[in-house]
């Protein structure tokens, strides 16, 4: 070996040989691998939810949004920044377009929707015992408005529609907070989320 090129593989006796440490840090509110893994969880079990008990619900007269319970739940455990959260919807929304009535249409509703569930999760109102249900509620409310509103014009009805899909809007929107509120506590101790 000339003398220009040091061996950096051979140690001397009188250097010790430190073990290398990796040293973990976590981005304030990054997402890492493991809070993707549970919103993909999440937004499945919903999927699945939907296509078995929601379609038997939805015989009696309510349409539960299992989807929307999920990414509402997942906004809840993860806090995710703003943008995360319009992604998040993002995903969701295109999910949903599985089982959708009018393709598009949740592309719209979901990312906005998961807006209004962030700014109940970093609000004053977050550290409310309530918020699950208020939050998924209002977030189901407006996903559910904002469908309504693209949903009428497409299909070229007119108010009488509108008045026909609040009450299922509501009746999903309290179906919804139901489910993320029994859930949201439990689930974040799981995921060890604070």
């Amino acid at each position: 070996m000339s003398s220009k090129h040091k061996d950096f593989t051979s140690t001397s006796a009188s250097t010790p040989v430190q073990p290398r440490t990796v040293v973990q840090t976590k981005s304030e509110g990054a997402l890492d691998v493991t809070s993707l893994v549970t919103v993909a969880v999440l937004i499945a079990a919903g999927l699945i939810l939907d296509l078995t008990v929601g379609k038997a619900i939805s015989a009696i007269g309510i349409g539960p949004e299992f989807v929307i319970a999920s990414f509402c739940l997942a906004i809840i455990v993860l806090k995710p920044r703003a943008v995360q959260s319009i992604i998040i919807g993002l995903i969701a929304g295109a999910v949903i377009q599985i089982t959708t009535s009018l393709p598009g249409a949740d592309l719209v509703a979901e990312p906005i929707a998961a807006l209004v569930m962030f700014a109940f999760v970093s609000g004053s109102f977050a550290k409310s015992k309530i918020m699950p249900f208020v939050g998924s509620f209002v977030t189901t409310t407006i996903s559910g408005l904002i469908f309504a509103a693209i949903a009428i014009p497409a299909k070229h009805a007119g108010f009488d529609l509108f008045l026909v899909m609040v009450p299922v809007i509501l009746g999903t929107a309290l179906f919804n907070a139901i489910v993320v509120q029994a859930l949201a506590a439990p689930l974040t101790q799981v995921t060890n989320h604070q």
